[in-house]
């Protein structure tokens, strides 16, 4: 398995409590010794006691026993501070942005100049969705697209799967630890696509402790799925509603208005004008006039939006670009 010390460093600073993100960004962006380390959490308003180097080497020991017990599962771990850490694209504050990930297959997919998409959607699409989804991913792959999802049911696996159908490259981000893939229907897709080039994400390295936890954990993937691409695109969606239905598609997507990320949606107004499963897409329709329409009929005019976006990527080793 591959990490830095750096790496290490990282991951044990974020156990103590107190210590977010945004403390990391501010305090870590840059690779610190050990001492260094201690003495700015000592420093932290967080802390009323004192903190020692032997008991920060004890959290290091301890990551270390978890990532050798998980070798299997894991090709490496790279934080910020680390020249290979991936940039994320958009505007984010620094307590959301990305400060260390699990990977598994080819992390140069995530690199500032990977045409990324994150196509994404509902747990239970029509066939007529899957039908129009899969010509859309299609098409982006056909024009050197990285495809990029959260290996859920319905949309999620079918963007994947279509993918892989047309020789594409796609990364999955996932909620849970490349040790304990979530869904468990999907651990052989996941299996097939790292076999296939792609690439598998996380930022937990050890299972949630509560329901909550896990509720988190899965908007805290929606999250990445608009840092990580250059724009995304909604297949379908319900609009909010009391049974909660694809929730993670409207934060998802709500993630990305926030970041300034280019949207897409699927959509046809003589089609799916009354379809509930398109509720989220009108929403997002009459957000503004940025929104790119796709469907059967404009392919040949959307692609190429879609494929052109071009949001701010910040990272160690990115230019910044303005959005186009």
């Amino acid at each position: 398995m591959k990490y830095s010390e750096n790496a290490i460093n990282v991951m044990a600073a974020r156990i103590y409590k107190g210590i977010g993100r945004a403390w990391i960004v501010n305090n870590l962006s840059t690779p610190k010794p050990e001492n260094t380390i201690v003495q700015l959490l000592n420093e932290s308003p967080k802390f009323t006691s004192e903190l020692s180097l032997e008991d920060f080497n004890k959290k290091k020991s301890a990551l270390r026993r978890i990532l050798a017990e998980s070798e299997d599962a894991i090709d490496g771990v790279v934080a910020i501070g680390d020249d290979d850490f991936p940039p994320h694209r958009g505007s984010v504050k620094n307590s959301e942005r990305p400060i260390f990930l699990f990977y598994r297959g080819d992390l140069s997919l995530l690199s500032a100049n990977s045409k990324n998409v994150a196509v994404i959607g509902l747990l239970n699409p029509s066939r007529e969705i899957e039908t129009v989804e899969r010509k859309l991913v299609s098409g982006l792959v056909m024009n050197g697209a990285v495809i990029v999802s959260g290996l859920a049911l319905g949309c999620d696996s079918i963007a994947h799967l279509q993918t892989l159908d047309s020789n594409g490259k796609t990364v999955a981000i996932l909620p849970s630890p490349l040790s304990d893939i979530m869904p468990t229907k999907n651990r052989g897709l996941a299996d097939t696509i790292v076999a296939n080039g792609g690439l598998l994400i996380s930022e937990y390295l050890t299972a949630p402790k509560s329901k909550m936890e896990l509720n988190g954990r899965y908007q805290e993937r929606d999250r990445l799925q608009a840092l990580f691409s250059n724009s995304i695109v909604l297949s379908a969606s319900y609009a909010k509603n009391d049974i909660g239905n694809d929730s993670g598609s409207r934060l998802a997507m709500s993630y990305a208005k926030d970041y300034s990320i280019p949207r897409a949606v699927i959509y046809d107004q003589e089609q799916h004008l009354s379809n509930p499963m398109f509720d989220l897409n009108r929403q997002i329709i009459r957000e503004g006039p940025d929104v790119v329409i796709f469907n059967e009929r404009n392919s040949a005019s959307s692609l190429p939006k879609i494929l052109r976006a071009n949001p701010i990527v910040v990272g160690k080793n990115s230019v910044q670009q303005s959005l186009i």
